[in-house]
């Protein structure tokens, strides 16, 4: 089974739920990395370094700047036609292109999944959390999205994947980035910490996504056994 996986980045580096993904996809079959925007040639350098990346696919455009997934998708689902399975990091990046992905070719998503069983049952939450499925796809091409903290980190140092150009097609027309204007804050944020601890009863809470550990419960009760134990 051959699996395309999207590769989530800033411009400068990968993101590690990418890492993630790359592991559940492993699980599936042979996988391919998918690296898309403008100037990320040095972003495909590093998606070739991950372990267990077998190739990877740099869709380098102007147009793909900003990775808007009305512009994106219809790359990922051009390429679907040699691949069985696309898998995306269940983030907010990741939740706006896989559906677009599904939609395009035609096939039912797979959101959140937090296990692999076979190439056709997957394993996720729904309920907010509070129940379990094993979910069966007979759709002959899959589309899904993993949640980063069920899977362990694939290496991001190692691997020698190729590098191939693929075609970027050229802009949809229906949206385009315009500008942002963002504001830095003197307080330490969540990415420059070496490891982060989350606690939340929510087992969907965002946090969960870039958390290094997560503890599904009620803080004022978990916080006092972890203090006692100290």
């Amino acid at each position: 089974m051959s699996v395309l996986v999207l590769v989530e980045h800033d411009g400068k580096s990968i993101k590690d739920a990418t890492l993630a993904a790359v592991t559940a996809a492993g699980k599936l079959g042979d996988v391919h990395a998918l690296v898309a925007g403008s100037n990320v040639g040095s972003i495909g350098d590093a998606a070739a370094k991950i372990g267990g990346v077998s190739k990877v696919l740099v869709a380098d455009a102007t147009h793909l700047d900003h990775e808007l997934p009305e512009n994106l998708a219809p790359v990922a689902a051009k390429l679907m036609d040699g691949y069985d399975a696309f898998v995306a990091p269940a983030t907010t990046f990741g939740k706006n292109l896989a559906p677009r992905v599904a939609a395009l070719i035609d096939v039912m998503q797979v959101s959140d999944v937090i296990g692999i069983e076979d190439a056709n049952t997957f394993v996720r939450p729904f309920y907010a959390g509070n129940a379990i499925a094993t979910v069966k796809s007979n759709d002959a091409k899959k589309v899904i999205t993993v949640r980063g903290t069920a899977f362990d980190k694939a290496a991001a140092e190692g691997g020698s994947a190729p590098v191939e150009q693929v075609d970027a097609g050229g802009p949809v027309g229906n949206s385009e980035f315009v500008s942002m204007d963002a504001s830095e804050s003197e307080r330490p944020e969540l990415t420059s910490a070496k490891v982060i601890v989350a606690i939340n009863k929510d087992e969907e809470a965002p946090i969960f996504q870039v958390a290094d550990i997560g503890l599904v419960g009620d803080l004022f009760t978990i916080v006092p056994e972890l203090t006692g134990k100290l």
